[in-house]
């Protein structure tokens, strides 16, 4: 598999990353680790976690675990560590099972950093990321109400100055090689980068934000910051929360799935999206498809795209995902696909 220059930094990621935030709720220590070793073998060097994990269901009781996983597996395969590119996340304000709520500023992520470290078991993050902004997005499907009115433009000013400042410092530390964002804005990425012109050492190398068949909002602002700032964008939830795989249509709840633990998928399954995927399923099936290859390769021939991150709750459907990885689509299918758009843009 061809690796990818993440950004401006000197980070190269496969086209595809394994998400984890299934380890250790709906996927067990010994599963979790085949599918790190699967993902690798298959070409995959690229790895994303995040400290709130797992978050199917998010519960206090197992926040941190997944980090935790990952690192009794790295402690096994010492070897192997420079041979994949790392990722995690400092969480944003309001979840209290993470330092009560208090979000990122420059004290706490000192704080979060090396409770990661400790929990992966590695002396370096490759990218650091920051899960979301303290000031809020409209990430989440927040974006039906979202108003930025009510922030405090110099208050996230100076959040982000002394934020970068301090990650500055554990660059150079030797504690994280490059820097991430999530779940961000075109407005709060500018301010990210307009910070960098004081902190040469440090580079934005990339923008986690939800992205799929069903969740464009990337393909116009971010997308050109994209292009102008080289930011590459690492698409989570592909497959929608794994509702663009089929499975949950016709009201089918399969046991231990995602849906059974997370009821509509944090919003993504209502009665605009149903006859989304229903259509994009007949669509993979003209093309002889299997809709997650579908699906997954459209994200991937996207310009703007780093990497797109899957996540599988079984080995065997973390084997179909690697089926596909070489899938391209074709011109006729992506005319399809757009046409759907149209008729389908916002779903949930």
């Amino acid at each position: 598999m061809k690796l990818k220059k993440l950004g401006n930094s000197d980070l190269f990621v496969s086209p595809y990353c394994l998400g984890t935030m299934t380890f250790c709720e709906a996927t067990s220590e010994k599963d979790s680790h085949l599918q790190i070793d699967e993902s690798l073998s298959s070409g995959v060097n690229f790895i994303d976690t995040a400290e709130m994990y797992p978050t199917c269901p998010l519960k206090p009781e197992t926040t941190g675990n997944t980090e935790k996983i990952i690192g009794n597996w790295i402690e096994k395969n010492q070897s192997k560590r420079s041979e994949f590119i790392l990722a995690t996340k400092i969480s944003g304000i309001g979840y209290k099972a993470v330092r009560n709520g208090e979000g990122i500023n420059e004290k706490s992520i000192r704080i979060a950093l090396e409770g990661s470290l400790k929990k992966l078991k590695t002396d370096y993050i490759d990218l650091y990321q920051l899960h979301w902004p303290n000031r809020g997005s409209y990430h989440f499907r927040q974006n039906w109400t979202y108003n930025p009115s009510n922030q405090e433009t110099n208050e996230a000013k100076e959040n982000i100055y002394l934020v970068m400042e301090t990650l500055s410092v554990l660059q150079k530390e030797g504690k994280i090689r490059s820097l991430g964002l999530s779940n961000e804005t075109c407005w709060g990425s500018i301010q990210f980068i307009n910070c960098l012109k004081s902190f040469p050492n440090l580079s934005i190398a990339s923008i986690q934000n939800e992205y799929s068949l069903l969740c464009r909002l990337y393909d116009l602002d971010m997308a050109e910051l994209s292009y102008h700032e080289n930011i590459s964008l690492l698409a989570y939830s592909p497959l929608a929360g794994g509702f663009l795989t089929g499975k949950y249509l016709n009201e089918n709840i399969p046991k231990n799935s995602r849906l059974s633990r997370v009821p509509s998928l944090f919003g993504r399954i209502n009665d605009n999206s149903t006859p989304a995927v229903k259509e994009y399923i007949n669509l993979a099936k003209k093309y002889h498809l299997d809709p997650i290859h579908m699906s997954l390769a459209f994200c991937n021939q996207r310009p703007f795209m780093g990497s797109v991150i899957y996540g599988a709750t079984t080995l065997t459907q973390l084997k179909n995902i690697l089926q596909g990885i070489e899938v391209v689509l074709s011109d006729d299918i992506l005319i399809e696909i757009n046409k759907l758009y149209k008729k389908y843009p916002i779903t949930f």
